[in-house]
């Protein structure tokens, strides 16, 4: 059907007149979903016993302070002031379970008197709700990745920071908390909080092996797998990985072990994987080691010479066209396939650009430790639910692949904000039966009743 350009163009430029009025308004039609998964994941009762030690709760409940902060950061705002924009909100009152909303100063109060007992509460049900998941969907293989992610503040004065390494913030006071991430399901598994001054390894032992085993406890057919960058290489990490059963692969870096140089420079032969990366492997241990395991040194051709500091010439080899790799590792694999494994765990990277750009992972709140933390927490928990969420409403969408890739294809939480959250609408009570509101636009509508189905089903 050909319309006419009158049809089309409008005459009419008159601004409207502006009138601000209570009439149940909400920015944010999209939150009946997001209250659909809460009540569907019982977040409220998880967050409620991870706080009924403190005697003298405040009169809004730091579990609720908790959900404020998740939607907080579910909906895209960053600072704690910025709540001040949308408090009128009906469906986030609706959501949260409030007449009203909390006042900043109440909010920052309450993240002021958090203990450490909570926090680790807090941390329990995280791990407990991404356990649960994986046992719904029956998944028999994970594939952990460890590594850290600085957390910078302007601020001389937060408690727990310390002056480390930062290359976009030099001198800047940080914490670096180390993190375990699954490759099946994009999700954090568990955090653990540190200052910004310390290495990457440093205590990381105790933690990984105490994320693999309460993995084990809770699902023992599960098939694990750890991935860890040159930070994390010591004989002490691959000893405890191979004694516990965990395939693994760890980056080796060549400034420690000046004799990888030799091995590479001696070598004549390499085997094809294809047209860029060749390979050859050995059985190796440095001489301070116990036991011997399996070292396998990849060549990529590269079209240009490398070009880096001239003292590193001591430690790394350097050969026209070629760059160096090597890993160990204990899996029973070609090299070919080892490789693919090990380079997968650059998924990490985008789970904490996410984390940081939608989730505020790198905002710091207030000046005590702990309200910091369950800030962070906060951010993780708002992470895992929405993966959660695209989980529950559609199946695996691809099997096992050479570099674990997310078994699911999920949408950032930016859009799923921008195309199903913000959505204008308008909360009425006809005869008594409480109705939203929206606009009747065919692919919000289809996805949002998709949502509220599947989450229906799964209640």
């Amino acid at each position: 059907m050909k319309f006419s350009r009158n049809m089309i163009n409008s005459r009419v430029h008159k601004i409207p007149e502006i009138r601000f009025e209570d009439q149940k308004l909400t920015s944010f039609a999209g939150l009946v979903v997001i209250q659909s998964l809460f009540t569907r994941v019982r977040l409220k009762e998880g967050l409620r016993t991870c706080f009924d030690h403190v005697k003298a709760s405040p009169i809004f409940g730091y579990h609720v302070i908790v959900m404020i902060l998740m939607v907080h950061l579910i909906l895209g705002y960053r600072r704690l002031r910025d709540m001040d924009y949308y408090r009128d909100d009906p469906m986030v009152k609706r959501l949260l379970g409030l007449n009203r909303l909390p006042d900043v100063a109440t909010v920052s109060r309450v993240l002021a008197t958090v203990d450490r007992e909570a926090i680790d509460k807090v941390r329990q049900l995280c791990r407990a709700m991404v356990i649960e998941r994986i046992r719904a969907f029956h998944l028999w293989r994970l594939t952990l990745d460890f590594d850290g992610s600085v957390c910078w503040t302007t601020s001389q004065h937060t408690e727990g920071t310390a002056v480390g390494y930062n290359r976009k913030k030099k001198g800047a006071r940080s914490y670096y908390p180390l993190f375990c991430t699954l490759a099946q399901t994009g999700q954090v598994f568990d955090v653990w909080h540190r200052p910004g001054n310390v290495h990457d390894s440093n205590g990381a032992q105790a933690f990984i092996r105490a994320c693999i085993e309460m993995l084990r406890e809770a699902l023992p057919w599960v098939r694990i797998e750890v991935r860890t960058d040159g930070a994390f290489f010591s004989d002490e990490m691959v000893s405890m990985l191979d004694g516990l059963k965990v395939e693994f692969s760890v980056s080796v870096p060549f400034e420690r072990f000046p004799e990888l140089k030799g091995k590479i420079e001696e070598r004549k032969r390499w085997g094809q994987i294809n047209t860029t990366w060749s390979y050859f492997e050995t059985d190796w241990k440095p001489k301070c080691w116990s036991d011997r395991y399996r070292f396998i040194f990849f060549r990529q051709t590269c079209p240009e010479i490398y070009k880096g500091p001239i003292q590193l010439d001591l430690f790394i080899p350097r050969e026209y066209g070629y760059t160096f790799k090597v890993m160990v590792t204990n899996k029973p694999v070609w090299a070919k396939r080892v490789m693919a494994f090990h380079h997968g765990r650059g998924s990490q990277e985008g789970y904490f650009a996410e984390l940081k750009s939608q989730c505020q992972m790198g905002y710091i709140p207030v000046r005590r430790l702990y309200g910091n933390q369950l800030y962070l927490m906060a951010g993780i928990l708002a992470h895992n639910v929405i993966r959660e969420l695209q989980m529950i409403a559609k199946p695996p969408e691809r099997g096992t692949t050479e570099k674990r890739s997310t078994l699911w294809i999920f949408e950032q939480l930016a859009t799923f904000r921008d195309r199903l959250l913000q959505r204008a609408g308008r909360l009425t009570d006809p005869q008594k039966k409480l109705t939203l509101t929206m606009s009747a636009n065919e692919a919000v509508q289809k996805d949002l009743l998709h949502f509220l189905e599947v989450l229906k089903e799964a209640a």
